[in-house]
């Protein structure tokens, strides 16, 4: 590719945050200085782009299409050559991509963890009988009515900001967010105590970013630079449990992968929509004496999810 490397993204504070963080490293490898604002913009340009999930605030993403509607309108900029490539939050990122595009690059993730935000408490646990809990995420509603079923499940969609503002306003007492997306902000400290993600496995894909480009693009040497061997193999676990339990907006699917050792580690869970029936697998797969050890990661999050969906049958879809 020659000339500007031009990056897609939405135009929320936390898209925004991201994207300049892989923007400053775009234009780095591209051998521009990242500490200088105009040469970053020349050489890897940001494009804002609007999609349908940032324009509907007030339904849940399962009402007016899905995950996908936070990547239409930047994906189809990528397949018409109005941009290079685009930054997006993984968890964001359906199961199976357009024809011509891929996840290109998966760089080094944040803490996957959800954050528990709350005036009324300091835990989940310790919330008052009744409680309201505000979210928009069907697997958050499931997995906390799974441990607490009297609390009452308020939807509560909009970026970072307006939770926040909603919250102080006493329109929930407590929410969860994605932890990652409070330290990237700047608001890591908003949180009251995070969730084990062993006890309540985060959205597959939490914490990361996806890199998404064109298909022919996918080996750019900048491309390839931004890659994390391990994020890569976590997400790519947990994307394959995923994809086996045909996840979208309307299935509660927590998916979260870690390494010990040369050994990838990976919890799957889904739940009923009212948090009443949890199923959960666990597995593993020795890594070191594999030739291919992403094929190997994506085998075991299609083996774990398969089996969570033969154990569920119907009873996890909204």
């Amino acid at each position: 590719m020659s000339g500007p490397v031009r990056i897609g993204a939405r135009g929320s504070k936390l898209s925004l945050a991201q994207a300049g963080q892989m923007q400053r490293r775009i234009a780095g490898l591209l051998g521009a200085d990242p500490d200088d604002a105009a040469a970053v913009e020349r050489v890897a340009p940001l494009v804002v782009i609007t999609t349908t999930g940032d324009r509907v605030q007030d339904r849940r993403l399962l009402e007016i299409g899905g995950k996908g509607l936070f990547t239409k309108e930047i994906e189809e900029a990528l397949l018409e050559g109005r941009i290079d490539c685009a930054v997006h939050s993984m968890k964001d990122m359906p199961a199976a991509l357009p024809d011509g595009l891929c996840i290109a690059a998966v760089p080094a993730r944040e803490d996957p963890r959800d954050a528990f935000v709350s005036a009324a408490a300091g835990r989940l646990e310790d919330l008052p009988q009744g409680a309201r809990l505000g979210t928009a995420s069907l697997r958050r509603q499931a997995q906390s009515l799974h441990r607490r079923p009297d609390l009452d499940v308020q939807m509560l969609r909009g970026n970072v900001d307006t939770r926040l503002a909603k919250l102080a306003a006493g329109e929930a007492d407590a929410i969860l967010l994605a932890y990652a997306g409070l330290r990237r902000l700047g608001l890591g400290d908003r949180a009251c105590s995070l969730i084990d993600p062993k006890d309540a496995p985060p959205a597959p894909g939490q914490g990361a970013l996806a890199i998404e480009t064109r298909v022919a693009d996918r080996d750019a040497p900048w491309v390839a630079a931004l890659r994390c061997e391990t994020t890569t193999l976590c997400v790519t676990a947990e994307r394959g449990a995923l994809a086996a339990l045909e996840g979208s907006c309307k299935t509660p699917i927590g998916a979260h992968a870690w390494l010990e050792g040369g050994t990838l580690q990976l919890i799957v869970e889904a739940l009923s929509p009212d948090g009443t029936a949890c199923f959960r697998h666990a597995g593993e797969s020795e890594l070191s004496q594999l030739s291919d050890p992403l094929a190997s990661a994506r085998d075991l999050g299609v083996s774990l999810g398969e089996a969570v969906k033969a154990e569920a049958g119907d009873a996890i879809y909204l």
